[in-house]
């Protein structure tokens, strides 16, 4: 009889164990986000994946604060995050780095996730947007290239937490 396994038998890892094992070559940029729960749940899904930072930018919610930890779960104590005021600067910032940066954005040049072709040899920066809005008018030109994820239904959209956990996981799949 097949049966749950319980939080002892997961063997998930400790925070300070966590800290020091090496991340996937991912940095997620959450642009002007306004819900703390969407905020918290990209913390929580960047814990499951191992991603290297997630960097907050413009109107999205910082951590310490109840409702994040409410979706997050303690994953801000995990997971390596900072906080920048200025998009383009993150951008820039990253790219210095030697990042690729990757806009979750639906536009008249991107390609779906699926003919997206993620190069285990770079690092790659993801930028989510804002639940409304999207990416920021003043960064689209300077992100080098744009995905968007399938969609069969009748919405012309996904939750910013649930597209961020979609991308997450298909660039966790190619980097790891």
């Amino acid at each position: 009889m097949v049966q749950k396994l319980k939080l002892e038998e997961l063997n998930r890892l400790d925070v300070e164990t966590f800290k020091s094992v090496e991340k996937i070559p991912l940095v997620v940029v959450l642009d002007n986000i306004r819900s703390m729960h969407n905020v918290g749940a990209t913390f929580r899904t960047a814990d499951a994946f191992l991603i290297r930072k997630i960097i907050l930018c413009g109107i999205t919610p910082q951590p310490p604060h109840r409702e994040i930890h409410k979706a997050a779960l303690g994953a801000t104590e995990s997971v390596d995050w900072s906080y920048e005021n200025d998009i383009n600067a993150t951008i820039d910032d990253l790219k210095a780095q030697g990042f690729e940066i990757v806009g979750i954005e639906q536009t008249t040049g991107s390609r779906m996730i699926t003919d997206f072709i993620i190069d285990s040899s770079k690092k790659y920066a993801v930028i989510l947007g804002n639940e409304v809005e999207g990416i920021s008018d003043e960064a689209l030109p300077n992100i080098d290239s744009f995905v968007e994820i399938p969609q069969l239904g009748t919405k012309h959209s996904l939750n910013v937490s649930v597209c961020g956990g979609i991308v997450m996981w298909e660039f966790a799949k190619a980097l790891k």
